[in-house]
């Protein structure tokens, strides 16, 4: 038994990995090519059937995702796009799940309002991984992806919250609002303090403590979890513990790991991550044949119309509300360097970038089989159906348009990065130069290295300094200088590994000269 699920497991694995080279190859992003082949391989006769529960998904999977998503994430571009932010996973979320309430109980048959809360807020919140795979290979505005990473790191929350308060509203068959907008603050804020205080122990550990490289690899690991399942302990948000907690941690990382922690663990990070979100999307598309079997009271027809005509709702709904969010004066009553996006084409990439995921199905997946009276939960395949292909339409309909829809748009992208890369060389080689003038003016006259030194980071402030100007004629040449560089290493390369070959010197100065090219390399490379 053991064997057989470590074998599913391993060539999950290992499908995965080959479906993300496909993807890089047809320029697809992978999320979307994962769902269908998982749709495809769950129809192959023989094939066993996959059942993802929803506990895996919440604790194993879902900490870790969202702690590398915050870590990544730009505390200051997150606090100074909070007001978008904020909007958009919280008043979106609860603006879309009575959106999909109301409309839901009007479409299907004998559907109560409460089953509507609790369908709205399954499929209320888009998935972080669908948005920025899709992003990845796009020339998109900064402030656009900005918002949909910030947007996506806490929309999971509010939604959660919705879905647990129209779940006890369906057990106890009884709803009080003013019981839901406090208890709702408490999980919000209970996730947050609990977050934080982790992660101040975790600081403190880093900071204090004589760690190594593979002890603050292992820490990195465990945060999330730890963060995630107190807050659950303690009845707070576990999304919300994980996303403040990696935060404070991301923005303090300078002060806490070594180099060589930095190095190994974005390698361990960039692994570990790929992995999970690979699997958990294949995972989504084995999920079907599954789902199809228990509808019962519907014909497939009928499940299809109403999955399409919810999964139009929600992405007609979101268009409306970023709209409303950018142009409307209740919404943007403060400076303007608080506010998202005003260009109307910007706006409108936001609000097509709704692409649903993982954390939908979970929720979906948590439903009881039965009422506390022993009861059939109503509606519970119908709904996971509904999940399933809102989650499928979404990623397929919005994901491969963005492309098209982004060329069609013709959005305008400021590619200034390689100006404040020069800003940056320039005044790093300024202060270098300022330090050895201050301290070794002797060494500088009397010792050759000291010289060379000087004239090197001279040298370094004077190239910089050109390519600041900014204008098109000096992009280019950043652009012509980065290949140039990246040639010579690739020459340098080329020696060594003959030098390998012939066994001319030792393996492993070789291979210490081979990893001091690869991080040059990736100092060079954009």
């Amino acid at each position: 038994m053991l064997e057989d699920h470590l074998l599913i497991i391993l060539s999950l694995l290992f499908v995965t990995s080959m479906l993300a080279l496909v993807s890089e190859r047809i320029r697809v992003s992978y999320p979307i090519l994962l769902v269908l082949a998982g749709l495809l391989i769950s129809f192959i006769p023989g094939v066993p059937a996959i059942k993802m529960k929803p506990d895996i998904i919440f604790v194993i999977f879902l900490p870790p995702l969202l702690y590398s998503a915050a870590w990544y994430t730009s505390w200051t571009d997150f606090w100074r796009l909070r007001r978008p932010i904020g909007l958009l996973a919280f008043g979106l979320v609860i603006f879309t799940a009575t959106s999909v309430a109301f409309f839901s109980h009007w479409l299907i048959p004998d559907f109560s309002l409460a089953l509507g809360f609790l369908l709205g807020g399954i499929i209320s919140p888009p998935d972080a991984v669908a948005a920025s795979s899709a992003f990845q290979r796009l020339k998109v505005p900064k402030q656009v992806v900005s918002i949909l990473e910030g947007e996506s790191l806490i929309n999971d929350a509010s939604s959660l919250i919705v879905f647990r308060f129209a779940l006890a509203a369906i057990f106890t068959g009884q709803f009080a609002f003013s019981d839901a907008v406090g208890s709702f603050f408490k999980v919000v804020i209970f996730g947050v303090l609990i977050g934080l205080a982790i992660a101040h122990i975790v600081y403190a550990i880093h900071r204090f403590l004589p760690t190594t490289p593979g002890i603050d690899i292992a820490l990195t690991l465990i945060s999330p979890y730890l963060m995630y399942l107190a807050a659950e302990h303690f009845h707070g948000s576990g999304v919300l513990a994980v996303v403040s907690g990696g935060l404070f941690l991301s923005f303090r990382s300078s002060d806490i790991f070594s180099y060589n922690s930095r190095l190994q663990s974005v390698t361990v990070w960039n692994v570990i991550v790929f992995l999970l979100n690979g699997v958990v999307f294949i995972l989504i598309g084995l999920q079907l044949p599954g789902v199809i079997q228990g509808i019962g009271k519907y014909s497939i027809m009928e499940c299809i119309y109403f999955a399409v005509a919810i999964s139009l709702l929600t992405i007609i709904v979101r268009i409306i509300w970023v709209f409303a969010a950018a142009y409307f004066p209740l919404f943007n009553r403060r400076n303007a360097n608080r506010q998202g996006p005003r260009d109307w084409k910007t706006v409108f990439v936001v609000g097509w970038s709704g692409m649903r995921g993982v954390v939908s199905l979970a929720s979906a997946l948590t439903l009881p089989l039965t009422l506390s009276d022993g009861n059939d939960f109503p509606y519970r395949s119908l709904i996971l159906f509904i999940t399933f292909v809102v989650i499928l339409f979404t990623l397929i309909l919005q994901g491969l348009s963005l492309p098209v829809l982004l060329k069609f748009l013709k959005l305008e992208v400021k590619d200034d990065d390689a100006v404040q890369e020069a800003e940056i060389r320039y005044k790093l080689a300024i202060a270098v130069t300022t330090y050895l003038e201050t301290h070794h003016q002797d060494q500088i006259a009397s010792n050759p290295v000291f010289r060379r030194v000087k004239e090197r980071y001279d040298r370094v402030a004077e190239l910089a300094g050109e390519d600041m100007e900014g204008n098109a004629s000096s992009l280019e040449i950043i652009k012509t200088n980065e290949d140039m560089l990246v040639r010579i290493i690739d020459v340098r390369r080329e020696v060594l590994k003959q030098m390998l070959q012939k066994k001319e010197f030792s393996d492993e100065l070789i291979r210490a000269k081979q990893r001091e090219l690869d991080l040059e390399e990736a100092s060079v490379r954009k």
